[in-house]
């Protein structure tokens, strides 16, 4: 069947839900999910077909309109701060209790409730406040990355659509869809670790392989010296920096679209722009966290295979045929215990240039 729900691929138990609640709709709806697990792409979809008179169909002009951004009864809400407050929530509400323009409903697109206060000046009763009272052709579409405790009276109100990782094949054949040619799709599967959004910039990305071949090349390349250690280091700084750029384009298309949309309603320049600017920021510093983290795993595997190679047959018990070949076991499961604690290191502010300069020394003098 294609339709609105077709590309939610690998997700079938959340859409198997989407698809009966689409013809009985409630209220509210939570959607959950890991960061690229398309809970994005699940919410537009549920929203064209709450407002298709088939459903869902995907090519009718209410689906279209949802779809392509343009639906005025689709509400995507938008936050002053890098926290939901209170005022932002009350701008929801009022809108909420508009009238749709059209036949459907007024949908409102709520994202990231985490991020909502619940300390000494809390917003979360706010929202809660809506959900308990909503208009009888008002629908709230909200997702999360993370669902705190802090927010179980809202989670309370909601129907929940859970959504997990993607699965490689999963990945891959949704960019192939989108039109991303096989073996580029494959790779690239291989490296978002099950997150689309990642996925869908690492397709423009001419120098992943590259990036991969600098990675898995590190323990063959390190000669012992401190100074062989640094230019690996500076190396792998500079390939992630050039992996950046992809990101920082659609970023910089995705403001364009923005001002030419504000433009054409009459408006100088786009709402939110400050925040719009803030959030792009933040996902460029977790996009560069998960390219490390990426290429980390991507190192890992390169000392497991070199361990693997010097135990020779892995059929039976492990036999080491030599001295030397005893020593690169060793070295190996020193290695990847250094590659895990660099890992861990990654969550703290420690400048990544320095970090990765002291696990390539490290590493140089196993």
């Amino acid at each position: 069947m294609n339709d609105v729900f077709s590309p939610l691929v690998g997700q079938g138990r959340a859409v198997a839900v989407l698809r009966q609640h689409v013809r009985h709709p409630v209220h509210a709806y939570l959607f959950s999910g890991p960061r690229g697990s398309n809970v994005g792409d699940a919410v537009v979809a549920f929203a064209a077909a709450l407002q298709c008179p088939q459903f869902g169909c995907g090519t009718c002009e209410a689906c279209r309109r949802v779809l392509d951004g343009v639906d005025a009864d689709v509400h995507v809400a938008q936050r002053a701060g890098v926290s939901w407050r209170v005022d932002d929530l009350r701008e929801i509400d009022r809108i909420s209790r508009r009238r749709p323009l059209g036949e459907g409903y007024q949908i409102m697109i709520v994202n990231d409730i985490e991020l909502m206060v619940t300390g000494a000046a809390p917003s979360a009763p706010a929202m809660l406040k809506s959900l308990e009272e909503p208009p009888a052709r008002t629908i709230f579409l909200l997702t999360a990355e993370d669902l705190p405790e802090t927010l179980a009276t809202i989670i309370s109100r909601c129907v929940q659509i859970n959504f997990h990782a993607m699965s490689e094949t999963g990945l891959a054949e949704v960019l192939r869809a989108e039109g991303v040619a096989p073996d580029v799709a494959l790779t690239v599967a291989r490296s978002a670790g099950g997150n689309l959004s990642r996925a869908r910039v690492l397709v423009r990305d001419p120098a992943l392989e590259q990036r991969l071949d600098v990675w898995r090349s590190v323990p063959e390349r390190l000669n012992g010296t401190a100074s062989g250690a640094a230019l690996l280091a500076a190396e792998i700084v500079t390939a992630i920096d050039a992996a950046m750029r992809p990101l920082e384009s659609m970023h910089a298309e995705e403001l364009a679209r923005r001002t030419r949309e504000a433009k054409e309603v009459g408006l100088r320049s786009v709402g939110n722009r400050k925040e719009i600017e803030s959030q792009f920021k933040r996902e460029q510093r977790r996009f560069r966290t998960e390219e490390l983290r990426f290429g980390l795993s991507v190192l890992s595997g390169a000392y497991r295979d070199r361990m693997v190679a010097a135990l020779g047959d892995t059929s039976g018990p492990p036999r080491p045929a030599d001295s030397r070949a005893s020593y690169r076991v060793a070295s190996s499961l020193a290695a990847l215990d250094l590659v895990f604690e660099t890992n861990q290191r990654l969550s703290s502010n420690i400048d990544e240039t320095l970090l990765l300069s002291d696990l390539m020394l490290s590493l140089a003098r196993l």
